[in-house]
């Protein structure tokens, strides 16, 4: 995950709609079942999806009142206390 890309992320569901991103989600997930697709691709596409889910969490948070600075602090140090344990 990429705090830079999240944060972008999020500002394009600020200024459009968080449903484009939740499509773009379930066209990866559905792309990821091709067995046409390379591991180095799968990869990527990973990575793209660990994103876009982040992005979608902090949306929440943001939504629940919370400032876009301070629902990326707190994503990111959920994200880095689950990967401490």
């Amino acid at each position: 995950m990429r705090l830079p890309l999240i944060k972008h992320i999020t500002n394009f569901i600020a200024e459009n709609d968080q449903d484009y991103v939740l499509e773009t989600i379930e066209t990866l997930e559905n792309l990821i079942e091709s067995d046409n697709v390379k591991d180095e691709e799968l990869d990527v596409i990973g990575e793209l999806l660990s994103n876009f889910y982040g992005a979608i969490e902090v949306d929440k948070t943001i939504k629940e009142g919370k400032s876009q600075r301070e629902a990326l602090n707190e994503f990111m140090g959920r994200v880095v206390g689950c990967i401490d344990r």
